[in-house]
């Protein structure tokens, strides 16, 4: 029987990743929150954990995974939960893992820097580098044209078919704070079209309030 434990901060990325992917395969865990903000993920006993003090981390028994992706991927073939956000058929499994591999290789990279350049730094009192925002544009371009070609191939998800799936999950949390990070979506409408429809998901709603309050602090205020 799985005992799966999540150690990990809403507000981050791979963290929302997990989060948003545990819900939407109705996947039962138990949460402890580890305070990035507060360097939790340096302690002594969450070092035990996961000596490369990062958040997300997770257990079940005598299992260990360190990696956001790999969690969701062990998450979906457990029992009590539902499989199907991530497939069984072979080639469509070696497909779902393709992109999850792109994702966490390419897409999260460039769109890393977004996040630090327009949300973090300015969180923290300092100002974006215009010459690192221009510098990483064409690779964000590129990867975001590779996307948005994927998705009018099929029409829908980042995989085909009617529901969505941890693929989908994970390419989201990239970009989950798009608007802050400023991404020139205008030019890429099939990927437009598709984070809005990944943030009316339940599972996506869901994990929306903690990353706002944490690094948006003042949206919504006058």
């Amino acid at each position: 029987m799985s005992n799966l434990q999540v150690y990990l901060d809403p507000c981050t990325v791979n963290s929302r990743k997990v989060l948003a992917g545990l819900d939407l395969m109705h996947v039962p865990y138990q949460f402890h929150h580890i305070d990035y903000f507060k360097a939790e993920q340096k302690s002594e006993a969450f070092t035990k954990i996961n000596p490369h003090q990062t958040v997300p981390a997770a257990t079940d028994g005598d299992l260990t995974l360190t990696e956001s992706n790999a969690i969701l991927m062990y998450a979906a073939d457990l029992g009590g939960g539902d499989n199907s956000a991530y497939p069984k058929d072979l080639k469509l499994r070696a497909d779902a893992n393709r992109w999850l591999l792109w994702e966490a290789s390419v897409w999260f990279q460039t769109n890393y820097v977004y996040l630090v350049e327009n949300v973090v730094k300015p969180l923290l009192g300092a100002s974006p580098d215009p010459s690192i925002l221009d510098a990483e544009a064409p690779k964000w371009h590129k990867a975001a044209s590779i996307l948005d070609t994927r998705l009018h191939e099929t029409k829908k998800w980042i995989l085909p078919g009617e529901n969505p799936t941890i693929v989908d999950i994970a390419v989201a949390s990239a970009m989950h704070l798009h608007e802050a990070q400023k991404l020139p979506l205008e030019q890429h409408p099939g990927l437009k079209r598709w984070i809005a429809d990944v943030e009316a998901l339940s599972a996506w709603k869901g994990t929306q309030e903690a990353v706002e309050k944490a690094l948006l602090p003042g949206k919504g205020k006058v």
